[in-house]
C-alpha cells in the first residue's frame, strides 16, 4: 500500500482485499508492515504452471498440438530449474506429470481457443500487450467522504487497486480476461450460482450485515476482485481501441486435483479443469437494464468502502472477532505477533 502523500492515490492490490475481508489485522501485518508469510508450495507450482502456459499463448500457433508442444517444452525448461524438495525422486516425477496433464487438459478445454481469441485481438489492437503474466489491470475507486471518528485524517479521494491477469482474449463479442489460480474452492458459491440474484445477492449483504452472523470473506473477496478486473478490462479496451465489447472474467484452476486420476499401473496421470466464469454472477442485471454497462451497484459501493477502510485504518477485528478468531485464526501465519490473538489466548476464564 503506498501513503496518499502528495498527492499520490493510495493503491491496493486485489491479495490485500482479500485479506482485508478474512482480517484486517492480518492485512496489516502482510500489506502495511509487509511481514511475509509462508509461500505454499503448490502456489510456486502454479506460478512455474502459468509461465508456460502463457508463455505458449504468446508464441505458439492456435493450433492445438502446436500449443501443447510449446507449453510441454517450456514446462520442461523451468522444471529443471525447480528446486522444490521432494520426498522422493518418484514424488518429483509424479508432480510434474500432473503438471503436464493439467497443460494438457487446459489446452484442450480452451487453450486453443483462447490463443485463436488472442490472435484475433492483436489483429485489432493499436497496441498493447494481451498476455502476460500478471497483466497489469486497475480500477480506481471513491470511497465514501466520511470523516474518521478517531480525529484523524479523512477519507481519500481515491484508491487506486490492482487486480492482474494473465491473458486478455475474446469470446463472441466479449473481452475476456483470465487469471489461473491454484483452485477454485474458495468461490464456495460462485462455482455453483451463474446469477447475481438470488443466493448470490444474499451471500454478499449478510457478510456485511451486522446483525447476521454469516462471515464469507473468500466469495465475498472474488465479487470485489470481479468488479476491479471488469473495470480494468473496460478501460484496456478503450485504450486499445477494441470497440464497445462486453467485458468478462474468468479464472482456471491450476492446482486443483479434485478431478485427477492417476492410474498407477501404467504410470499415467488425467485431470480435467472446473473453469469458472465470475462475470453474471457479479452483475445485477437489473442495473445492467438501466445502464447497458456490466456493473452491480452493491458490490461497488461495498467495494469502495472496504478500500476506503483499509487504506486509512485502524485494523482493529473486534467487530467481527468471533468469526475471524474460528475461520482465519487456525490457518493465520501471524498468531505468534497479533495481539488480538494472543491476548485471547492468555486471557483468565471468570
Amino acid at each position: 500500500m503506498s501513503d496518499d502523500d502528495a498527492g499520490v492515490v493510495p493503491t491496493l492490490s486485489a491479495d490485500g482485499l482479500r485479506t482485508g475481508l478474512r482480517c484486517p489485522r492480518q492485512y496489516e501485518f502482510a500489506h502495511v508492515h509487509d511481514l511475509a508469510g509462508e509461500t505454499a508450495a503448490v502456489d510456486d507450482r502454479v506460478d512455474l504452471l502459468r509461465t508456460a502456459l502463457c508463455d505458449a499463448l504468446r508464441n505458439a500457433d492456435a493450433d492445438r498440438e502446436a500449443l501443447e508442444s510449446v507449453a510441454a517444452d517450456r514446462l520442461a525448461t523451468l522444471w529443471a530449474d525447480h528446486d522444490e524438495r521432494f520426498h522422493s525422486a518418484t514424488q518429483r516425477r509424479h508432480e510434474r506429470r500432473v503438471l503436464e496433464a493439467t497443460a494438457a487438459a487446459y489446452v484442450e478445454a480452451v487453450g486453443a481457443d483462447h490463443a485463436a481469441g488472442i490472435e484475433r485481438l492483436e489483429a485489432e489492437a493499436t497496441g498493447g500487450e494481451l498476455v502476460g503474466p500478471g497483466l497489469p489491470l486497475s480500477s480506481t475507486v471513491e470511497p465514501p467522504g466520511t470523516e474518521r471518528g478517531d480525529g484523524a485524517a479523512s477519507t481519500p479521494e481515491s484508491v487506486r487497486i490492482d487486480a492482474p491477469i494473465d491473458y486478455v482474449t475474446t469470446d463472441g463479442s466479449s473481452l475476456v480476461g483470465v487469471r489461473f489460480v491454484p483452485t477454485v474452492a474458495p468461490l464456495g458459491l460462485l462455482r455453483y450460482r451463474s446469477d447475481w440474484e438470488g443466493d448470490v445477492a444474499s451471500l454478499f449483504t449478510d457478510h456485511f450485515d451486522p446483525e447476521s452472523a454469516a462471515f464469507d470473506p473468500a466469495p465475498v473477496g472474488a465479487l470485489l476482485e470481479t468488479a476491479v478486473v471488469l473495470d480494468g478490462l473496460r478501460g484496456l479496451r478503450d485504450r486499445l481501441e477494441l470497440g464497445d465489447r462486453t467485458c468478462r472474467y474468468v479464472q482456471i484452476p491450476l492446482a486443483d486435483r479434485s478431478g485427477t486420476a492417476v492410474n498407477w499401473v501404467r504410470d499415467d496421470v488425467e485431470t480435467s479443469l472446473e473453469i469458472v466464469d465470475l462475470t453474471d454472477g457479479y452483475v445485477d442485471h437489473h442495473t445492467f437494464g438501466m445502464t447497458h454497462e456490466h456493473r452491480n451497484e452493491t458490490v461497488d459501493a461495498r467495494l469502495a468502502a472496504v478500500a476506503a477502510e483499509l487504506v486509512s485504518g485502524p485494523y482493529d477485528p473486534a467487530e467481527r472477532w468471533t468469526a475471524i478468531e474460528d475461520h482465519a485464526c487456525p490457518t493465520c501465519d501471524y498468531t505468534v505477533c497479533c495481539q488480538d490473538y494472543v491476548a485471547r489466548e492468555v486471557e483468565f476464564d471468570g
